[in-house]
């Protein structure tokens, strides 16, 4: 454990000595994926960046239970309390249950977390594995007076809670502001406040996803799931809450409201959002058309993309900015990230044939210092991988000759550079793998090839299929056929 780290809290909009509640326990809690369509790159982004503070207040020591849901009903088109449920919507349009697009895109969420190396968390409930608990916690923000139920749905009444509290806290609103900023209700004249929200909502006859409860059928709304899930896992006070900055004006505000109202206490101590992509200089959204899936990155199968990137180079390029800086894509950006991913990995692949001398010019607690004291000062990767491209300098110079070290010495820096390499930034060098897959892979296509030359379409197309079950996708073009990991 570190007593010098400095942690960016949303709450107090500054830097924050990081003291947990409990040390040497941490509890953590990160909005996740609501599992209706594939995860895009601005989510990986985010859990990119909370599986490094993760790994980095495990590396110094703190025994962390990382609790990151997956929201798998509740969660409306609009964000709010009107519109259909996200989940309920692609099952009508796919004819299927929705439990079979929860399970469909959870999978694939997991895979994609996988292939990015992404540690699991230690606990990933389902808002649908926790309505009894929902339920609950609606009954208790009733009985304290902070909400009201009207023909089967419960509000959360925001003006009364604001009279003793202050519900703009988080992002620094005032509640006049905030309501100067809202539509009227056009004709929700259930709620009592333009800026009340649902904590339960009445289910309409048609509705896939509906449970019993004391105000009649009905489903969660979104906000209050990650606060029955956060009091059951962390309890009513934790560390460290986090997500995406877009969750911090609505999701996450209407949280503390609901934390505050039910037991009187704030959440999280420290609130860590992490900040947008955005694709040559615009954000990125599916109607500008300059949003990608991680596989089509990795593929290169996208109208913006000139070819594809392998996964480690992706998250390299990912944390070769800050969380809270806007990250912006572009080929040539994604092309320089590679270059330096590649040096870098060659570095640290000359560790093992390095000879070592009687004597060291080497200062091995000098570098621990800087690798520390950049993640210490609010968990900053680039400053990170800057001192370890310095670092990278000195085995290359160690390589030549022109620099000495001795055998303990250069088992402490192999150790030291591949514990923030491997264990503290989750990078590996995944491009070796490929070159050994090369004769392989050469040789099948060849037989798919001449599968397709002889019109023996079945077998090509089986081999296709066969490789995309297990990982790899081909591509055929002009050129020839091309492979590539999934």
């Amino acid at each position: 454990m570190h007593p010098n780290l400095l942690i960016y809290n949303t709450l107090s909009r500054k830097k924050e000595t990081f003291k947990a509640l409990n040390a040497p326990y941490v509890g953590m809690y990160v909005c996740g994926p609501t599992v209706y369509s594939d995860v895009h790159l601005g989510n990986c982004r985010t859990f990119i960046s909370f599986d490094i503070i993760f790994r980095y207040l495990s590396y110094l020591g703190y025994k962390v239970r990382y609790v990151r849901n997956i929201t798998d009903a509740g969660h409306l088109e609009g964000d709010g309390d009107i519109g259909e449920d996200k989940i309920s919507k692609k099952a009508k349009l796919s004819a299927l249950e929705p439990m079979e697009i929860v399970q469909k895109y959870a999978n694939d969420f997991h895979q994609v977390m996988h292939i990015f190396n992404v540690l699991p968390p230690s606990i990933e409930p389902t808002a649908t594995g926790h309505i009894i608990e929902q339920i609950e916690l609606v009954k208790t923000i009733l009985a304290k007076g902070f909400a009201y139920e009207t023909n089967g749905t419960v509000y959360f009444d925001v003006e009364k809670y604001n009279q003793n509290q202050d519900y703009g806290v988080l992002n620094n609103r005032k509640l006049e502001d905030l309501m100067n900023n809202t539509r009227d209700l056009g004709g929700q004249d259930e709620k009592k406040g333009k800026l009340d929200f649902a904590l339960w909502i009445k289910a309409k006859p048609e509705h896939l996803m509906q449970w019993p409860s004391p105000w009649g059928m009905g489903f969660p709304g979104w906000h209050l799931e990650c606060s029955a899930m956060s009091n059951k896992y962390l309890g009513e006070q934790f560390d460290i809450h986090g997500g995406g900055m877009d969750l911090a004006p609505t999701h996450h505000t209407n949280e503390i409201a609901q934390n505050v109202a039910s037991c009187g206490k704030h959440p999280a101590n420290y609130w860590i959002h992490t900040n947008m992509l955005t694709v040559n200089g615009q954000k990125m959204s599916k109607s500008l058309g300059n949003s990608f899936l991680p596989r089509e990155l990795f593929t290169g199968d996208h109208v913006l993309l000139k070819r594809g990137y392998s996964p480690m180079a992706v998250r390299f390029f990912i944390l070769q900015a800050h969380y809270r800086s806007t990250l912006d894509f572009s080929n040539e950006a994604l092309d320089a990230s590679e270059k330096g991913f590649k040096r870098l990995m060659a570095s640290v692949s000359l560790l093992d044939k390095l000879k070592t001398s009687s004597t060291s010019t080497v200062n091995i607690a000098e570098l621990e210092q800087k690798f520390t004291e950049a993640m210490n000062d609010d968990f900053n990767t680039p400053i990170l991988i800057a001192e370890l491209f310095d670092a990278s300098k000195i085995i290359n110079s160690i390589y030549d000759g022109k620099t000495t070290i001795d055998e303990e010495n250069l088992i402490k820096l192999t150790s030291l550079i591949k514990v923030f390499i491997e264990d503290v930034l989750g990078l590996s060098d995944d491009s070796q793998a490929n070159d050994d897959l090369n004769p392989l892979m050469d040789f099948i296509l060849k037989i798919r090839t001449s599968a397709k030359e002889n019109k023996d379409y079945a077998t090509s197309d089986r081999i296709r299929i066969g490789l995309n079950e297990i990982g790899y996708q081909i591509k055929d073009g002009k050129e020839g056929t091309s492979w590539s990991k999934i």
